[in-house]
């Protein structure tokens, strides 16, 4: 399954520039545990207090939205982080994808799995009646 399929395509952003505490907010009125950062381009104005690109990670990882599920999940593993940005193959946000989402998926294929292996059970009863 391609991580395109699954990702959230609706995503909620901050600018370098915003205050902390106004971000915070937008996490709580989104319910999103991460933002994504885009760079706005504002000369002249006067940085008093902490803002968001004082504490994001300057280290982008993303994944493309052909990407398969598994290797993506690999890459989160390997980094250490339950979020990711998901681009398009022009570099444009298409949306962000989290452990969560991927772990979902991996445990609807999991009981998949474990039907598949319970139906054949019962047929190998029946079959030896």
């Amino acid at each position: 399954m391609k991580v395109g399929e699954i990702c959230t395509r609706i995503v909620t952003f901050a600018t370098k520039d915003m205050p902390l505490v106004d971000a915070a907010k937008l996490m709580r009125q989104h319910h999103v545990g991460s933002l994504i950062v885009v760079e706005v381009l504002a000369p002249g104005l006067d940085y008093k207090n902490l803002s968001v690109g004082e504490i994001m990670s300057s280290r982008l990882i993303t994944a493309r939205d052909s990407d398969d599920m598994l290797g993506v999940l690999r890459v989160m593993r390997q980094k250490g982080i339950r979020r990711m940005p998901v681009v398009t193959e022009s570099g444009t946000l298409a949306g962000i994808v989290t452990l969560d989402d991927l772990l979902e998926i991996l445990a609807e294929q999991m009981d998949d799995l474990v039907d598949a292996i319970a139906g054949e059970q019962v047929k190998e009863v029946k079959d030896r009646r």
